[in-house]
C-alpha cells in the first residue's frame, strides 16, 4: 500500500508537470517533478494525520468525482475528437512496442497494468475495525471497488482508444506523462487541460487513502507483533490517527521517490515489481482457502457457502 501511494503521489507530480508543459511551455526537470512528489506525500501525511474524519467524506467524494468524471471524459473524448477509430482497431488490433516478440508475454505485460489498477481493493479490510457493521460492509467494499474499477476502467478504456489519434505520438511525446499526449491531439490543449484536471484530482484523493490504509496496516502489524516498536505503532494522536504509520509511509515514500531523478525505469521497476508483491500477497488467503478449506471454523454474515472453493480455485 505504501508503494501505491508514492506511485499516486508521482503520478499527481507528472501530470502537474503535463498541465506546466501544456499551458505554459514549461518542461519540468525530474527534480522539480520529484520535488512535487515530495510536496504531495508530506500533504499525504498532513492530511491523514489531523484530517482523520474528513477523510471519510473525501472518500464519498472521491466516488462521485471518478464517476463523473469518466462520464465527462468519456464525453469529451467521442465528441470532440476529430477522427475516431474503429470499432475493428479498439477490440482487435495489437500493436507492439515493448521490444519482446513473443507476443504472449507482451499481453501478460499489458496485463501488468490491469493489475496495479486493482492494486487497494483491499483497503477496506485494512479500515474495517474504524467502521460500522465491518464484518457485513468491508466484505462488500472490496467486491465493489473491484467491480467498480472494472465498470468505470473499461468505459473510460474504451473512450481513449476509440480516441486515441496516433499511438506512436503517444509513444514519442516529451509531456511528463503520455496520456497528456493522447489527450491533446484528441481535444486540443484547453480541453486536454480539463481532462487532466479531473484524472489528477482523483489520483490525489485515491493518494491520500492509500496512505490512510498503509497507516492502519502498520498499526495491525504492530499489534499482532509482526512489526518492531510496537507501542509507538500503535499509539494514537489527538485525531485518532497512528501517526507513526503514516509518517513512516511519507517517510519511505520521499526516499523511493528520489529514485525517479536518476533513472524513470527504476523507479517504474520498483512500482512494477510491488504490483507483483501485492498479488501475491493477495494469493496466500486464496491458497490456504484452497489447500486447507476447513482451517476457519467461524464464518462471518458474508460466506459464499459451497461456493466457497470452487470460487477460491479460480481465483488461484
Amino acid at each position: 500500500m505504501v508503494l501505491t501511494g508514492i506511485s499516486g503521489n508521482l503520478s499527481v507530480a507528472l501530470y502537474l508537470a503535463s498541465m506546466a508543459e501544456i499551458g505554459q511551455g514549461r518542461t519540468l526537470t525530474r527534480v522539480e517533478i520529484t520535488a512535487i512528489a515530495w510536496a504531495m506525500n508530506i500533504f499525504s501525511g498532513i492530511i491523514n494525520t489531523v484530517g482523520t474524519k474528513a477523510i471519510g467524506r473525501m472518500s464519498t467524494f472521491n466516488v462521485w468525482w471518478t464517476l463523473g468524471g469518466t462520464f465527462v471524459l468519456a464525453i469529451t473524448l467521442l465528441v470532440k475528437t476529430p477522427v475516431k477509430n474503429s470499432p475493428a482497431f479498439v477490440f482487435t488490433n495489437f500493436q507492439n512496442f515493448t521490444g519482446w516478440e513473443s507476443r504472449g508475454f507482451v499481453v501478460l505485460l499489458g496485463f501488468l497494468q490491469a493489475v496495479y489498477t486493482l492494486e487497494g481493493c483491499e483497503t477496506a479490510a485494512q479500515v474495517a475495525e474504524e467502521a460500522v457493521r465491518a464484518e457485513i460492509l468491508a466484505p462488500l467494499a472490496v467486491v465493489g471497488s473491484i467491480a467498480g474499477s472494472w465498470l468505470i476502467g473499461l468505459a473510460y478504456m474504451l473512450s481513449l482508444l476509440f480516441a486515441v489519434q496516433s499511438i506512436a505520438s503517444v509513444q514519442a511525446t516529451t509531456f511528463a506523462i503520455p496520456i497528456s499526449q493522447l489527450f491533446y491531439d484528441a481535444v486540443g490543449p484547453q480541453l486536454a487541460q480539463l481532462c487532466l484536471v479531473v484524472v489528477t484530482l482523483a489520483q490525489v484523493m485515491a493518494a491520500i487513502t492509500n496512505f490512510t490504509a498503509s497507516s492502519r496496516l502498520f498499526y495491525a502489524l504492530a499489534r499482532d507483533n509482526a512489526f518492531p516498536l510496537k507501542k509507538q505503532f500503535m499509539t494514537l494522536n489527538r485525531f485518532q490517527a497512528p501517526y507513526w504509520g503514516v509518517w513512516t509511509s511519507v517517510l519511505i515514500g520521499c526516499i523511493i521517490s528520489c529514485a525517479y531523478i536518476g533513472s524513470a525505469v527504476a523507479f517504474n521497476a520498483i512500482l512494477s515489481s510491488a504490483a507483483i508483491s501485492v498479488m501475491l500477497s493477495y494469493l496466500q488467503p486464496i491458497v490456504i482457502r484452497v489447500f486447507w478449506p476447513d482451517s476457519i471454523e467461524d464464518f462471518g454474515p458474508f460466506c459464499l457457502g459451497k461456493w466457497s472453493w470452487p470460487v477460491n480455485f479460480a481465483s488461484f
